[in-house]
C-alpha cells in the first residue's frame, strides 16, 4: 500500500506519542516495519524527540558512602560524612593542594 507524505507524518507523529520502538509500533499497527522505521528516520520530529523514561524502569540510585582514592597498593577510605575542614585536613595530609572557592 502506498501512503501519502501527510500519512506518513500522521503515523510517524502517532509513534512518536507512544514511546515505543518503530518496530513494535509498526506491528501493532499493521505496517510494514522496515518500511516504517524509514520513514521514522526521515522525520525530523522523530530526531529531536525525547523519550520519557518511567521512574519505575530506573535503576534504583546508589548512595555513595564514601570517597575511594587509590594508587598503586594504597587505598583511601574518606566517609562523605566527613565536614568541610576535616576533609580539608584529609586532603592535606595526603598532598592534595585545596583551595577554597565560593559558590
Amino acid at each position: 500500500m502506498q501512503y501519502s507524505t501527510e500519512e506518513k507524518a500522521m503515523w510517524v507523529e502517532d509513534w512518536l506519542g507512544s514511546g515505543k520502538s518503530a518496530w513494535a509500533y509498526a506491528k501493532e499497527n499493521g505496517l510494514n516495519p522496515r518500511t516504517f522505521v524509514t520513514w521514522s528516520k526521515a522525520s525530523p520530529e522523530a530526531k529531536m524527540s525525547f523519550v520519557e523514561v518511567p521512574v519505575p524502569m530506573l535503576p534504583p540510585a546508589r548512595q555513595a558512602s564514601e570517597i575511594l582514592i587509590e594508587k598503586g597498593d594504597v587505598k583511601i577510605h574518606i566517609p562523605l560524612a566527613l565536614g568541610s575542614n576535616e576533609l580539608r585536613t584529609v586532603m592535606e595530609g595526603i598532598g592534595v593542594s585545596v583551595k577554597r572557592t565560593a559558590l
